[in-house]
């Protein structure tokens, strides 16, 4: 048994061939693809990154394990206290530790544990190569620490070799020797200049009018991918042929380790798993370049899966959790999902090729926005309890499958329909609060805390700079609704 996971930082399936993108921004991805099963509806429970990870390699939300923020107590894993034993939780039952237990040898190419203090990611692991740089590395950087593993082990029966790539996350920093792949091509149909006109009046970190740096005003990163403002329909362009050559340079990459094993002899034999940690707001939601709230192009990741021995050519189209497919894995491979996990595998139905997956997913944010969201049917119903200081209602409502780029929220036009989202998430609600070891709802410590890490203590700097761009209203509106924050400047 020998199984690749792919795991491209800030990745949306929208930007892959395979998932029907106009821009040939992943041939080497979509190439496994075509021999693989895609899932058109894989959501992480968590956002963003530390949050997302944890809750893969742990088998649980982020409600079980405490990690749903960047910062302050909810960045930390729960503490288990008197119970725990001579090894913590993660060490005993994470996703790696289950491998473990079958004998498979577990290896991470990836600075993430660094990036974010996530020590307890690393539970199950024998192997872990860090680049070094905290998710600041490119691809080329990633690949020799990659290769050389796959030298020295990829002929021994049985591994999990984890490879993290952080080229499509923002600062957009692929060697300016790469060139402009698609100088030539226009960025996606949705984004027209009506839309980029109402984003550069609005307001928000990562908006139209301060998309780099921190967000909330614009600063040269040091990197010429990036425009400084979303400031014209020639800005669109460049922002997203930025966003795509971080694609398309990962992609690239991923060939060499796909060629590698060929050479060794064990790529039809090995398992690949392509993924990502969460999407990428390009845009929706006046968000760019970022990720930070639990709608559907943050939480929807790709996951495209190649499975010696099952028949590959399929769409998956049921919902599905991403560590859903982490307990699918385990049995796959003959072990048994933990009985801690949130994760449920689906092993049996994937192996006959039946599509089948939950009713409903509760998706979390707490890093950016603080904002629990129901995904069901086509909808995503979302509740708001703090707005990151975005343009953000308390409650929005998006028909998915007439609007994926959440361009109209139909709350106000629908309410029976805001009324089943709610019961969904009250119910999810009431079963974690029941299956919890603890009886805290890391959501309330975020925001009992000053909200999330992200933005907090930067209402005032903010308010000033939307007041001389000529943002009153939106200056006065955040004032009103965050007074109490100013506490925490």
């Amino acid at each position: 048994m020998r199984i690749l996971y792919i795991d491209i930082d800030s990745l949306r399936p929208d930007h892959l061939g395979c998932y029907g993108y106009h821009r040939d921004t992943s041939p080497a991805i979509d190439a496994v693809a075509r021999h693989a099963i895609r899932f058109e509806n894989c959501y992480i429970s968590d956002a963003p990154c530390l949050p997302s990870r944890t809750a893969l390699w742990s088998g649980r939300t982020g409600f079980h394990t405490g990690v749903i923020n960047h910062g302050g107590t909810a960045a930390q894993p729960f503490i288990q206290g008197p119970h725990r034993s001579f090894q913590d939780i993660f060490s005993l039952t994470s996703w790696m530790q289950a491998f473990r237990n079958l004998g498979v040898r577990t290896a991470t190419v990836s600075s993430f544990a660094g990036r974010h203090s996530a020590w307890h990611w690393y539970a199950g692991y024998r192997d872990m190569l860090n680049p070094g740089l905290a998710g600041m590395e490119t691809a080329d950087e990633v690949n020799p620490l990659a290769l050389q593993w796959i030298g020295e082990h990829a002929r021994e029966e049985d591994w999990f070799l984890h490879i993290n790539y952080w080229d499509p996350h923002t600062p957009y920093r692929t060697p300016l020797s790469y060139g402009d792949p698609f100088a030539d091509e226009p960025p996606p149909a949705w984004l027209t200049e009506e839309v980029r006109e109402r984003c550069w009046h609005g307001y928000g970190p990562h908006s139209a009018q301060e998309p780099t740096g921190n967000g909330f005003w614009p600063a040269d990163t040091g990197h010429p991918r990036e425009p400084l403002q979303i400031d014209s329909m020639d800005a669109v362009r460049r922002w997203f042929n930025s966003y795509d050559t971080g694609i398309r340079y990962a992609d690239d990459h991923i060939a060499q380790i796909l060629n590698a094993l060929a050479d060794e002899g064990v790529l039809e034999e090995t398992a690949i798993m392509i993924g990502a940690d969460h999407g990428e707001m390009q845009g929706e939601l006046n968000v760019w370049g970022d990720h930070q709230a639990s709608d559907h192009i943050t939480s929807r990741v790709p996951l495209i899966v190649r499975w010696p021995g099952l028949p590959g050519g399929r769409v998956e189209t049921a919902l599905h959790y991403q560590f859903d497919w982490a307990a699918t894995t385990i049995e796959l491979a003959g072990g048994m999902v933990p009985d801690n996990w949130d994760g449920r595998s689906f092993a049996p139905s994937f192996r006959e090729g039946r599509d089948e997956g939950r009713e409903y997913l509760v998706l979390s944010m707490g890093a950016w926005s603080c904002m629990r969201s129901v995904r069901w049917g086509d909808y995503l119903c979302a509740r708001v309890y703090h707005d990151g200081y975005k343009d953000m209602p308390e409650i929005m409502l998006f028909d998915l499958g007439e609007d994926p780029h959440e361009q109209r929220n139909l709350a106000g036009e629908q309410p029976e329909t805001v009324n089943q989202g709610m019961a969904m998430l009250t119910e999810w609600q009431e079963k974690q609060m029941l299956s919890s070891d603890h009886n805290v709802d890391p959501m309330m410590t975020v925001l009992r805390e000053g909200g999330p890490w992200q933005v907090r203590g930067r209402l005032s700097g903010y308010i000033e700079r939307l007041r001389a761009t000529g943002r009153t209203a939106a200056a006065e509106h955040l004032l009103a609704e965050h007074m109490e924050d100013l506490a925490w400047q």
